[in-house]
């Protein structure tokens, strides 16, 4: 595809433009393109079309460490090409100038960035970008270099420092400029590499996801896998990595979906014998391919399941509880731990002791020292998170029975840690916590008839708009016949008064009377009625007062709770690494008898992995 990319923008974290840098054409400028980008509301896609640029252009995007990576182009062009041509970008700044990637990092090393950049694209076709091949053209000045550049003096680079014999330097000159000009036999490693100790380490990890229904059902369980590979030898190798499952080698091209390979993966090998990785690596750590795997491969209503689907196995459960208490205010979270690994030997055996070997105790980038192995995994960072309603004003017991619970008004999760050290005793088992939730004043002062106000000479108001209480709730004329009067005697008026005089006090009488059949006080000023008496509330009122408190309460319990974890020495698709082997034949430069230090580690992730619902 030609001409893919246009141009390159970089903006740090205020949106400024700190870099441009056009391949062809004549695209938008920098300060231009932005404001169209950011008219587009978030979450902004990686792909938007401006049709008000001139030229209307597509505009790729990336954010990374706050930095907004920009790549316009007016034709047509594969999204993915252009996307990952920005992540290798990324990649190889931060390989160059260190990571993470800081505005002032970018402008205080411009002459490399620009050199890489016109490495990697010509005239918007993506050329070279393996940071190998890019180390051989790229001249990256060293400290010695800027210290004597910042005082005025030539650096290392300079030929005044350079061989004193005019010869040399001329044919060094003309072996250097040779060489970049054919570039590197293979892309992705360079030429004339040299370690004083050959090692060879291979990381898996994995990435669990997995979500429970509330009948305990498993809804879902996948699995992203990354193998990492460091390589720390001389010459070129040539290796072959074996994976393995536990029903064998041929079961790796039914485990394993969508896989993805390093450039210098032989694929051809791979279709013939899925499961063995030839290739020659490059020098360093890298990414040497990456897959998933589903769990559930088969329809979880069928009676039998196939032979090559082994049971799945969690090492950390968790469960909840809620409406509990005689107000329904209380819900509880049950966790279980299992650390019988299958294919491990963590239990106690006699003459026991970790598998001695190569990859048990090999120091690897994944650090942790030889803590967790494939013959005694290790289970740690194991913590609960529980997502809290909003309506929750407060949590007034939170009790463990192990570890300890954070969490403050406001916060929308609730964190229960627990440990999993040795100190804390046996790993394996059920802990629980139990925790009573407080909703807002309004509801309960509502619920239970109080006029508590907040101070200011107001009453709370109630969240729940159009709800009110049937059996609290009177009317005012069926409450004055509900209190049952006495009529009063009437009294002798020690007076005689006139017939006009008479009617008018009757008739006030009548005005101030109950009900017309109360017979009427002929005295001038009337008697106030007795103050009405406390309503009396019925057991079944109390019990619809308590159904109906309860029913307030089961809104503020939480609706899942996921679990996170850590194992070292154990992966959930139960793959692992068979063999790593060298072949002499096709190997260049590695030296007789020489042998690599081997190394495989193994590590699970499940960062709120495990979901139950509730």
């Amino acid at each position: 595809m030609s001409g893919a990319i246009e141009a390159l923008y970089i903006y740090d974290e205020h949106n400024v433009p700190i870099l441009e840098h056009a391949y062809r054409g004549r695209p938008p400028s920098a300060s231009s393109i932005l404001p169209l980008y950011l008219a587009h509301p978030d979450p902004r896609p990686s792909l938007i079309y401006l049709p008000s640029a001139s030229p209307p252009v597509t505009v790729f995007s990336i954010v990374h460490a706050n930095l907004l990576f920009l790549a316009p182009s007016d034709v047509d062009s594969d999204p993915l090409l252009v996307l990952e041509f920005l992540h290798r970008v990324i990649d190889v700044l931060e390989e160059f100038i260190g990571a993470p990637l800081l505005s002032s990092k970018l402008q205080a090393n411009y002459d490399v960035v620009a050199q890489l950049l016109t490495e990697m694209c010509d005239a918007g076709i993506v050329c070279s970008t393996e940071p190998n091949a890019l180390q051989e053209v790229v001249e990256v000045p060293g400290w010695m270099g800027k210290l004597l550049g910042g005082v005025g003096l030539p650096g290392t680079s300079s030929p005044s420092l350079g061989p004193s014999n005019p010869l040399k330097q001329s044919l060094a000159t003309a072996a250097a400029a040779n060489a970049a000009a054919q570039g590197p036999a293979i892309p992705w490693r360079r030429p004339g590499v040299r370690h004083t100790s050959n090692e060879l380490y291979v990381d898996i990890i994995e990435s669990l996801s997995v979500t429970i229904a509330p009948s305990g059902r498993l809804l879902s369980a996948l699995v992203s896998g990354t193998i990492a590979f460091t390589a720390k030898i001389s010459g070129v190798p040539d290796l072959l990595l074996t994976l393995s499952t536990p029903s064998g080698p041929q079961g790796i091209a039914s485990k394993i979906d969508l896989p993805v390979f390093h450039p210098c993966v032989r694929l051809a090998r791979w279709r013939e014998h899925p499961g063995e990785l030839s290739f020659v690596p490059p020098d360093g750590r890298f990414v040497l391919a990456g897959y998933e795997v589903n769990l559930l491969p088969i329809n979880p209503d069928l009676d039998k399941a196939p032979k090559h689907m082994e049971k799945l196995f969690l090492p950390a459960i968790v469960d909840i509880r809620k409406s509990l208490g005689p107000n329904n205010a209380d819900f509880e979270v049950r966790l279980t731990l299992n650390t019988n690994f299958p294919n491990s030997t963590s239990y106690p055996r006699p003459g026991g002791g970790a598998r001695s070997g190569s990859g048990t105790s090999t120091p690897s980038f994944l650090g942790g020292g030889g803590a967790g192995n494939s013959s005694s995994p290790v289970l740690d960072e194991v913590v609960v998170t529980v997502p809290i309603p909003k309506a929750v004003r407060n949590i007034t017991d939170m009790i463990p029975s192990r570890g300890d619970v954070q969490w403050s008004p406001g916060d929308d999760v609730l964190e229960w840690h627990v440990p999993t050290t040795k100190d804390a005793g046996s790993i394996s088992g059920t802990a629980t916590l139990r925790c009573t939730v407080v909703g807002h004043h309004s509801l309960d002062d509502d619920l239970d008839g109080d006029d508590t106000d907040f101070g200011n000479g107001t009453k709370p108001t109630n969240l729940l708009q159009g709800y009110y209480d049937a059996e609290s709730y009177q009317d005012p004329a069926s409450s004055t016949l509900s209190h049952s009067t006495k009529p009063k005697k009437k009294k002798k008026a020690k007076s005689k008064k006139s017939k006009t005089d008479t009617t008018t006090t009757v008739a006030s009488e009548d005005h101030l009377s109950p009900s017309p059949s109360q017979p009427q006080s002929q005295s001038q000023t009337p008697t106030p009625p007795p103050p009405a008496a406390a309503p009396t509330l019925s057991l079944s009122s109390q019990s619809t007062r308590t159904n109906k408190k309860a029913q307030l309460n089961s809104s503020l319990m939480p609706t899942s709770a996921s679990v996170s974890f850590s194992v070292r020495g154990w992966l959930p698709s139960g793959i692992k690494v068979e063999s790593l082997t060298i072949d002499p034949r096709r190997s260049r430069g590695l030296g007789e008898g020489v042998r690599p230090y081997k190394g495989v580690k193994y590590l699970c992730l499940s960062r709120r992995g495990v979901e139950r619902r509730c």
